[in-house]
């Protein structure tokens, strides 16, 4: 090394550092640190880059994870409802039926929505003779009765639950107190 390479400055003169053979080699014995120092970052800072990348890319997989997740995340359900659609379809192709074929037409494709509402946990909601709940229920008028005032005495339209959320209230007439 030159003396300009030990200088603060490379334009300023340095002295020239004593020349014995103990300082030759504690120079030696540094610069072979400095070395071993500077592989050590090199290899430390190769393996952040390449673990920065790979933090990088999980990222990528999973933002378009979650993108594939919202797009097909209701093919199963969609795909279960096909066989009551065929159902359905077939019913209304049929030319010549009775009453009551119809009507066991109509119950079989009933069960099979059941059965995707079943499969994929989607509950009713019938709550008649329950305390009315403004979180599962939605009230459109209130009459006079003898049941307790709050209690759900008619459900007009049944209500639904997707894994115990509400996914539509039940429309429901409440008992008010008589005057």
């Amino acid at each position: 090394m030159t003396d300009a390479e030990f200088s603060r400055y490379p334009d300023e003169p340095r002295e020239s550092p004593p020349a014995s053979s103990e300082g030759d080699a504690r120079i030696a014995e540094l610069e072979a640190k400095l070395s071993a120092a500077v592989t050590e970052a090199e290899k430390q800072r190769d393996e952040w880059l390449r673990a920065k990348a790979e933090t990088e890319n999980v990222r990528r997989r999973s933002v378009d994870e979650v993108a594939k997740a919202h797009r097909f995340g209701v093919e199963g359900f969609a795909s279960a409802l096909l066989a009551v659609k065929d159902s359905l379809d077939a019913a209304l192709t049929v030319e010549n039926t009775s009453i009551e074929s119809f009507k066991e037409g109509v119950e079989l494709t009933a069960r099979q929505l059941e059965s995707v509402f079943e499969k994929f946990a989607i509950k009713a909601i019938s709550p008649l003779g329950e305390k009315f709940d403004p979180h599962r229920h939605q009230a459109i008028s209130q009459v006079e009765s003898d049941e307790e005032p709050g209690t759900v005495v008619s459900v007009l339209q049944k209500g639904y639950l997707l894994h115990d959320r509400v996914i539509r209230p039940a429309l429901v007439v409440v008992a008010a107190a008589k005057t």
